[in-house]
């Protein structure tokens, strides 16, 4: 039996999930948490095989819950179900430790299929994106010049967070936010918040409101 703990701020989302699990057969849903702090709790509390989870969730989205699970060394495989198939998403999934990526758009055999392969130890990308994220991995990328600290501020930053919620979103101090901060800025060439909002959105890291 795989235990599994699911995570989405979508009432409807988990149901979906719990009902085909159950209706397969061969897992147990353990936990469900509705945002990523509850889910890193949860985690650390059940020890569950696989972590379902989404990457938009309130108080701590799933890149940033899934990359504290990895720093405390918790055994469960991580599973992605985002409607995101963009290469910043993906790789910054990859690079926090997880191991499965699936679209909301065709969540019945992929998700299936991404938790048989992680319980297995393998990893999994759904068929829509694995090519081209993969066929696009570029080395020379400018995201590669940033350390991960400096990703993580950039990604902040972009979503609108002043350096003191960074500061405390990253358990880190102001003036170590700044410092960051500063250091990418000048690696990716960017003078000001603007720049830095259009590069992120260029990157796919964020979304423009039309």
């Amino acid at each position: 039996m795989v235990r599994v703990v699911v995570a989405d701020d979508h009432t409807f989302i988990r149901q979906g999930i719990r009902s085909l699990l159950q209706d397969t057969g061969g897992f147990e849903i353990v936990g469900e948490a509705t945002d990523g702090e509850e889910v890193v709790a949860l985690v650390k509390r059940l020890a569950p095989d696989v972590v379902v989870m989404d990457i938009a969730m309130p108080r701590l989205d799933g890149l940033r819950a899934a990359e504290q699970l990895k720093a405390s060394k918790v055994a469960a495989h991580i599973v992605i179900l985002s409607m995101h198939s963009d290469e910043g998403h993906v790789r910054q999934a990859l690079e926090a430790g997880v191991r499965g990526y699936v679209l909301k758009r065709s969540v019945s055999d992929e998700l299936l299929s991404a938790i048989r392969a992680v319980v297995r130890g393998e990893a999994y990308l759904s068929p829509a994106i694995s090519a081209s994220v993969l066929a696009g991995w570029d080395t020379s990328s400018p995201l590669n010049q940033l350390t991960r600290r400096e990703r993580q501020v950039l990604q902040l930053a972009a979503e609108g967070h002043t350096n003191a919620e960074i500061a405390e979103k990253l358990v880190l101090s102001p003036k170590t936010v700044e410092k960051h901060r500063a250091s990418m800025m000048k690696k990716l060439g960017l003078r000001d918040v603007g720049e830095l909002i259009r590069f992120a959105a260029r990157q796919g890291l964020i979304t423009l409101d039309e």
